[in-house]
């Protein structure tokens, strides 16, 4: 992961690296969740905050819920509830290679927070169906697909 963290902390000196990596994982998660039940599941999670830290490499996402999607939402206002964890853990609830519960109750992810913001949360992208190569390649410019697939390969166990 030393690559990875040196990565990590040039790209934070970018202009406006605080927002960019929330900014680039919105439309993403967006897309993913087209056609499927989500905004039914966060509409009574309208105007909630989340931020998601990565533990292990310098990575906050801070996001807002609105009309049922997820917004890029400013790191100065504290989020209603935080998902704290190591990307490798991230990684395996997201391509769902390990269950979330078990994620949760062995601690490698943890809630802070609002618990039933967070456990709402939770269970809202439990029931969603995962295919992220192909969202990937469709929201973003090819290498930065590529680039996004190739690290998830190498956080598979």
């Amino acid at each position: 992961m030393g690559a990875m963290n040196r990565l990590f902390a040039l790209a934070s000196r970018l202009p406006g690296a605080e927002t960019m990596p929330s900014r680039l994982f919105t439309p993403l998660f967006n897309h993913w969740a087209l056609g499927q039940s989500l905004g039914d599941s966060l509409a009574g999670l309208e105007g909630k905050r989340i931020c998601i830290q990565v533990t292990d490499v310098p990575l906050r996402l801070h996001l807002l819920i609105a009309s049922g999607r997820l917004q890029a939402a400013s790191a100065q206002i504290a989020p209603h509830v935080t998902f704290r964890g190591q990307l490798r853990d991230f990684w395996r609830l997201a391509t769902r290679a390990e269950d979330p519960d078990t994620l949760f109750f062995e601690r490698r992810l943890a809630i802070e927070g609002e618990t039933e913001t967070g456990l709402a949360m939770k269970n809202a992208l439990d029931a969603l169906e995962w295919d992220w190569t192909r969202h990937v390649r469709a929201v973003l410019p090819l290498l930065a697909a590529e680039a996004l697939i190739a690290l998830g390969r190498r956080l598979r166990p």
